[in-house]
């Protein structure tokens, strides 16, 4: 069960929640990428909650159930685009952070074929800020599965 409920602690959690808000207002992001950004971030880290938030959270944003399914294969399908791949493949990097030498030239270079400087910080911005949720959910048990599409934004 959940150890501590965070809607007594929202205030405290503020700083995470403005990024995430000043990145969807920025724009320099496809609504429907975020979601699928920090529903495979979540993938990776098992957390229940924003599991549960950005798949629901993604489909009011116009995203497939068949895209949403294939997510954790999405290097074996053709259903995601070459920029979708590339913020993928970097955000999957930037989660699983394996050596010193994360995040090669060659992923890097292949990001920047797709995405602008101002959308590559906000990328990293999102996938830090996601990775930072998905802790504090895991930590503190918070239970995936009553959200509503929407609640946090």
């Amino acid at each position: 069960m959940t150890r501590i409920a965070l809607q007594r602690h929202y205030a405290a959690m503020m700083p995470l929640v403005h990024i995430g808000q000043q990145i969807r207002e920025r724009g320099k992001l496809d609504p429907r990428l975020v979601e699928l950004v920090l529903m495979r971030c979540s993938q990776i880290n098992g957390c229940a909650y924003c599991l549960d938030m950005h798949s629901k959270d993604a489909r009011a944003a116009g995203e497939t159930e068949q895209r949403l399914y294939l997510l954790p294969a999405w290097r074996e399908t053709t259903l995601y685009s070459e920029s979708e791949q590339a913020a993928l493949a970097y955000a999957e990097e930037l989660t699983d952070l394996p050596s010193r030498e994360s995040v090669p030239d060659a992923l890097y270079d292949q990001l920047r074929q797709h995405f602008d400087e101002a959308a590559v910080v906000d990328l990293t911005l999102l996938v830090v800020t996601i990775n930072s949720w998905n802790r504090i959910n895991i930590a503190l048990r918070t239970v995936g599965g009553n959200y509503k599409p929407g609640q946090h934004g």
